[in-house]
Formats: structure tokens, C-alpha cells, sequence
């Protein structure tokens, strides 16, 4: 391959799985299954593999929980540094071998060579370094770009989708919207850089946010069929130290802060999954005293949205609710964020700074709590 050929990007990306590595698998399956209506389809591990897991699906999501029955397995060492966290995005493309060679060639780190599979709805899967400790699994599908099991996985005897669009409480989590990663100072740059080299992603938005004396730094890179996006943040070295590097320290390192789940209504999701016991971040009432001068709302009302602590946001292509789940992790390190995308295309410019608050409200009360 020639250097030109190196930095051409020939093949596309599209979200197939995420994994999570856990230090109690039931623990997680029970939270993902009763709290975020997730369904638990296949099997996979061995004593012998040194790992058992699970994989959860809603929408066109795959989540695998995996935990470490040996040390030898990464698990073990994932979850003695940074505890339960995102550890795989796994990344479908028609032709692993070609992105993996790209993708190596550019700056990734070859962890697995290109590998067949025998009996496996994937037929050849690979694996590369992607930020921090977080690793992309190339899978290329013999089903063509349908998202299945990840290989080596049993589907379970009674598994199987919900029948209805919507679970009976109305909870309907569609897709991964995006993935948020936070960077070391000095990283942002460079991850940008190893998307678009080794990915081909684009970089589709940069801004640098203020808030008080905190200030953080934010690019976006999205992949060319736009299925997976990674908003990056990094502390900016010349404000107060926030909850970007309160972070890097719990977490040990970059990785990633939280996953925005899609939705088609995020009024009756959101609904359903504080219905089951999903705590959310406020927001102060002046923030709808105010949203109603800015925002002709396109669809829910006021009083839903306040209701509910719903933000608002709208670009030029139309409108963007979104929340943040209130993190149950043990290092505050991990959450999830819930977002219904009327047309908008952004990511919130408008309501960062009020999200970024609300993080920064809720990390101050816990250091008070365990004073």
C-alpha cells in the first residue's frame, strides 16, 4: 500500500455493538433489563474463555455486559482501573480487512489481526486501539450491513424482541445517538486526528464552553453514514479545574462520560423510565420562564417538559429535546443521556452550558454528601 493509499479512506462505519465490562454481570443485566427495558437475547463465555456475558437488546441496540471469571482476561484489569465501564464500540464495515489495514496504517494500534469465523452470522472481525482503554471491534457481517450477535454469542432458548413498538409503559429507546469521551488536556486534538486519519470520520462542530470559572474544550467527529458520533471533551488548561477533571481522575484516563440514547418521544420515555425508577437531573424553573422567549416548541408542551426537567435546544434544521440520567456509578463516572432529535442536526449548543451546571450542581452536592 502506497502512502497516498494509507491516508484514503475506503470503507464506512456503522455502529454494530457496545460492550461494557462489569464487576457483577447479573447485577447489570437486572438494571439494564427493569430500569432501561432492555431485553436479554444471547449468551456468551466460558471458564475456559475466562468470561461470561450477556447481550441486551432495544431498538437497534446490542449491549454486552461482560465480566471476568479469570484474571487473565482484560475485563479484570478494565474494571480494577475505571470500574463498570464502555470498553468496545464495536464498528461494522463490508470489508474488515481493508479497514483494518486503514485504519493500523493511520495510527490505530493493531490489537487482533483479521480473523474468519465459522458457524457466526459475522464472518470476519478484527480488532484496533481507539481512546484511552476503549477498543474497536471491526465486525463484517455475512448479512451484509444488519446489525446481530456478536461472534461466538448463543441466542437464548426464550430470547426474543418486544412485540410491540413500545414497552406497555411507553418506553422506546431507539438507537445510540451519540457517545461522549473525555480527554486529557493535550489528547482532543490528536483523537480528533486518529478518526478522521485511521476512520474517516469529519469533524462536524467545535465550540469551547465557559462556565463560571471552568471552561472545557469540545469537538464532534461523526462517522461518513453519520451512525456513530463521538463528541470529545478536554478540560481547557487555562480555567479551573471541573467535572471534566474530576473524570479523568475518577475514571483514570480517558473514556467515556456517557451514551445518548435516542428516543421518538422523549416526553412518554422519559415518563416510563422515571415510572421505573430512573433518576434525572433538575433543572432551575428560570430555565422554562426563559425557554418560551426563545422557542416556539414544535411538539411537547411546557409543562410536560418542565415536568420532567427536559431541555430544549433548536438549529437550523429544527428541533432537539434532551436530559441526563442522574449517574448511579460508584465513581460518578458513567451515565446516560436521553434525547429526541425534531429535525436538529447540532448537539444542544444552547443548553450545554445549562447541562454542564446541572453536572456541576450534582458533583458539588455528592463531595458535601460525603463530607
Amino acid at each position: 500500500m502506497t502512502s497516498s493509499q494509507a491516508n484514503t479512506v475506503v470503507d464506512d462505519f456503522e455502529l454494530d455493538y457496545v460492550e461494557m465490562y462489569v464487576r457483577d454481570m447479573d447485577e447489570q443485566v437486572a438494571l439494564w433489563r427493569d430500569s432501561y427495558g432492555f431485553v436479554e437475547v444471547a449468551a456468551g463465555g466460558s471458564s475456559e474463555q475466562g468470561f461470561r456475558a450477556t447481550v441486551m437488546s432495544q431498538g437497534a441496540m446490542k449491549l454486552v455486559l461482560t465480566e471476568a471469571t479469570a484474571e487473565r482476561h482484560p475485563a479484570s484489569d478494565y474494571v480494577l482501573a475505571h470500574g463498570d465501564g464502555i470498553a468496545n464500540i464495536a464498528l461494522r464495515t463490508g470489508d474488515v480487512r481493508r479497514a483494518f489495514r486503514q485504519a493500523v496504517d493511520n495510527g490505530a494500534q493493531e490489537l487482533a489481526e483479521p480473523v474468519e469465523h465459522a458457524g457466526d452470522d459475522v464472518a470476519v472481525s478484527a480488532t484496533v486501539s481507539g481512546f484511552g482503554d476503549v477498543v474497536h471491534t471491526l465486525v463484517q457481517r455475512r448479512s451484509g450491513r444488519e446489525a446481530g450477535l456478536p461472534a461466538g454469542f448463543r441466542p437464548l432458548p426464550s430470547a426474543g424482541e418486544p412485540t410491540e413498538p413500545a414497552a406497555a409503559d411507553g418506553l422506546r429507546l431507539l438507537e445510540i445517538d451519540h457517545f461522549a469521551v473525555c480527554a486529557s488536556v493535550g489528547e482532543l486534538d490528536a483523537m480528533v486526528e486518529l478518526y478522521e486519519k485511521s476512520f474517516g470520520f469529519d469533524e462536524i462542530f467545535a465550540e469551547r464552553i465557559v462556565v463560571g470559572a471552568q471552561a472545557m474544550l469540545s469537538k464532534v467527529v461523526q462517522s461518513k453514514s453519520g451512525e456513530v458520533t463521538f463528541t470529545i471533551l478536554q478540560p481547557d488548561p487555562e480555567a479551573d479545574p471541573g467535572q471534566i477533571d474530576e473524570f479523568l481522575k475518577n475514571h483514570v484516563g480517558s473514556g467515556v462520560q456517557h451514551v445518548a440514547f435516542a428516543a421518538d418521544d422523549v416526553v412518554r420515555s422519559v415518563g416510563a423510565l422515571a415510572g421505573r425508577g430512573v433518576e434525572f437531573l433538575t433543572t432551575p424553573d428560570a430555565y422554562y420562564s426563559l425557554l418560551k422567549q426563545r422557542i416556539s416548541l414544535s411538539k411537547h408542551s411546557l409543562e410536560s417538559l418542565h415536568e420532567l426537567n427536559v431541555l430544549v435546544d433548536e438549529d437550523h434544521a429544527g428541533q432537539l429535546f434532551q436530559i441526563f440520567a442522574r449517574s448511579t456509578h460508584p465513581r460518578r463516572t458513567l451515565f446516560f443521556e436521553v434525547i429526541e432529535r425534531c429535525g436538529a442536526e447540532t448537539f444542544g449548543s444552547s443548553n450545554i452550558k445549562a447541562l454542564y451546571e446541572a453536572v456541576e450542581m450534582e458533583r458539588l452536592a455528592n463531595q458535601s454528601n460525603s463530607l
